[in-house]
């Protein structure tokens, strides 16, 4: 990219941001913090918190495209400038992220500004994908399926070993494996135990388990127990 870019936010991602950008050589200046107007850069890439992009929006000044990084949201919110968004689908910590070979979800209210949001992404190593305003929510709640409430279903499955006295460490080679299998075949043909066996007695010694150990946990069990039949193609 030959656009001169600053990047707002001083979280994790506006920090990741700026770091991949720049080592891959583009003209990439920030994080930036509150105040900031863009004024003598080319393109402005906020990467602030959902609550806040109207307002660090607002603030820019006429000339620069501006861009989000929010997944569930369109680019009204941008107030009908010439705008952006590229969300790279990509979990950021405190170390920074990698966002070679992620999905990036893109849009623009032009062909210049999808070319841009298209080329931020290119240049990141990511695969963008164009994602309608109409189906930003869905496409978000998809990505939080598969990530965060991945993350919230593996703690429960920690939480409930923990009462036999063994650690989650025996359980990350099943859950790559899953993941792997999942992404290779899909969710039917990847699917093992009892449920998609038919074997509805274990099924039931298993919630027993559950219900005595960790009865928090039941109405998890049960609902993802009802998918899994579901999936498996099985009625009970």
């Amino acid at each position: 990219m030959t656009e001169r870019i600053a990047v707002v936010g001083r979280g994790r991602l506006g920090s990741a941001l700026v770091a991949a950008l720049t080592d891959k050589g583009t003209q990439c200046e920030g994080p930036f913090g509150r105040g900031f107007d863009g004024a003598g850069y080319d393109v402005v890439v906020l990467a602030v918190p959902d609550g806040q992009i109207a307002a660090a929006a607002a603030l820019i000044v006429a000339g620069p495209l501006v861009g989000h990084c929010a997944g569930s949201l369109g680019l009204d919110v941008l107030g009908g400038r010439e705008a952006f968004s590229v969300h790279p689908l990509m979990t950021v910590t405190a170390d920074g992220a990698r966002f070679e070979g992620a999905g990036a979800a893109i849009a623009g209210s032009s062909q210049r500004a999808l070319g841009v949001a298209r080329d931020l992404a290119v240049a990141l190593g990511m695969q963008p994908v164009e994602i309608r305003d109409a189906d930003r929510a869905t496409y978000h709640a998809a990505a939080s399926i598969a990530s965060n409430f991945l993350v919230t279903l593996e703690d429960a499955a920690e939480s409930l070993l923990a009462t036999t006295g063994a650690q989650r460490s025996i359980l990350v080679p099943l859950v790559r494996a899953a993941v792997e299998n999942w992404a290779a075949v899909g969710g039917r043909a990847a699917l093992t135990g009892p449920i998609v066996r038919g074997d509805e007695a274990t099924v039931a010694r298993q919630r027993a388990a559950v219900a005595e150990r960790t009865p928090e946990l039941l109405p998890l069990f049960d609902a993802l127990a009802e998918r899994a039949r579901a999936l498996a193609g099985r009625q009970r």
